[in-house]
């Protein structure tokens, strides 16, 4: 006799569970579960203890390195296996897609200086799906989460680390960093220079301090930042006719240097060792599959791993 969902305890129950499920029964590592789902490990670890309260059992046991499933667990994945198959199955072929003439509404958050990345995309998205509609929300890595897990967006794009379980994210680019400058100031910059000359900061939060100041002062060595301002959009007229200086990424340099403001700005290699700057783009899981969705993706993808 089929269960109804009421018996089966499914409306209590995270479907979005079920894929870290199967995941930590393939690979028996929290670790090894979250890469392969392109979760931090803090949130698969999240993930197992509510799926534990959930079952009311361990499911896992640690033996060693690994993690070897319980009888309750053995059971669980026996049943689900062919379920889960079968739902991703039917959602890559529910939902078929033809941007000539479809009319939905793509949902997209993302980071401002990504977002001034991709407004020359706007208008191939617009000609490639001229009825499709496209939503861009404001989002950082404070926000992402939330708005990917309340279903608000459909993908994210920016930078961050910790997502929902309801999520998958791959990384897109890997850049370094540079000083921008009017072109007219002195330069290149040099690390004397640097730290003697002021500083604007993008803050959306309003603080005075980043990670250039962490890594500053670890070298023994401070800067002062004289500006801050919560948008990125406003560093070209910002920055034209001063002496001031700002660490941006190599990409919002990119979208910068094809602007008006072009010529009239340089972009010199920051005078200390910087970390990477990492766009990732993230998606909800139950979208991994959507025609519509991967399309969207795919134009997104091709955009921004482009160089030149």
């Amino acid at each position: 006799m089929a269960l109804r969902p009421g018996d089966s305890g499914l409306r209590q129950l995270d479907l979005n569970l079920l894929p870290v499920f199967a995941a930590l029964m393939r690979e028996r590592s929290v670790t090894r579960a979250g890469q392969a789902l392109f979760l931090s490990q803090p949130a698969t670890s999240a993930a197992l203890a509510r799926l534990r309260a959930f079952f009311r059992d361990e499911l896992f046991i640690r033996n060693g390195n690994a993690l070897e499933p319980t009888p309750r667990a053995e059971a669980l994945m026996a049943e689900l296996e062919p379920a889960l198959q079968s739902v991703a199955g039917a959602i890559s072929g529910a939902t078929p897609f033809d941007p000539a003439t479809d009319t939905r509404t793509f949902r997209i958050g993302m980071s401002e200086d990504v977002g001034l990345a991709i407004i020359p995309l706007l208008p191939r998205l617009r000609a490639a799906a001229p009825h499709c509609r496209v939503v861009i929300r404001a989002a950082n890595y404070l926000t992402i989460p939330g708005l990917l897990d309340a279903g608000e967006i459909g993908t994210a794009i920016g930078y961050f680390e910790d997502l929902p379980a309801a999520a998958k994210q791959r990384v897109l680019r890997r850049d370094g960093f540079r000083v921008l400058r009017d072109a007219t100031s002195p330069g290149p910059i040099d690390l004397e220079s640097y730290c003697a000359r002021p500083h604007l900061l993008v803050t959306p939060r309003g603080d005075l301090t980043g990670f250039v100041d962490e890594l500053l002062k670890q070298m023994g060595r401070r800067r002062q930042v004289v500006l801050g301002m919560p948008e990125f959009g406003l560093l070209p007229q910002t920055l034209l006719g001063s002496d001031l200086l700002c660490v941006v990424s190599e990409a919002l340099v990119e979208a910068l240097m094809a602007t008006k403001y072009g010529a009239m700005l340089a972009a010199d290699p920051p005078p200390f060792p910087c970390p990477d700057s990492v766009i990732r783009m993230a998606w909800r899981t139950a979208l991994d599959h959507d025609p519509g969705e991967v399309w969207l993706r795919a134009q997104l993808i091709h955009w921004l791993t482009r160089r030149g």
